[in-house]
């Protein structure tokens, strides 16, 4: 698994990641030390942001969006986004 990934002994997995947002276009955008850089199209207004990372992962991942959550770093950059479904393939989410 890559540094950005860790799968849990529940069966979740945790995503490391560093958000841009209000960026032209929501894209994954390589990578940043040992966290997946995302761009997101949304401001950091209203978590707006949040949404919009929680949308684009789960739609990316073919998940519900209740099973993506952002486990800390809400007001920041650098999160840990924890999905609780299982998942078969976390690195398309890296394209």
């Amino acid at each position: 698994m890559h540094p950005w990934c860790r799968r849990n002994p529940d069966g979740s997995v945790d995503l490391f990641l560093h958000v841009q947002p209000g960026a032209k276009r929501t894209e994954v955008a390589g990578l940043h030390g040992d966290a997946l850089r995302i761009r997101i199209a949304a401001p950091a207004l209203e978590d707006r942001a949040n949404e919009a990372l929680v949308a684009f992962i789960a739609s990316r991942l073919g998940i519900a969006r209740r099973d993506v959550v952002i486990a800390s770093g809400e007001r920041s950059r650098d999160k840990r986004v924890r999905l609780t479904a299982p998942v078969a393939d976390v690195e398309a989410l890296a394209g």
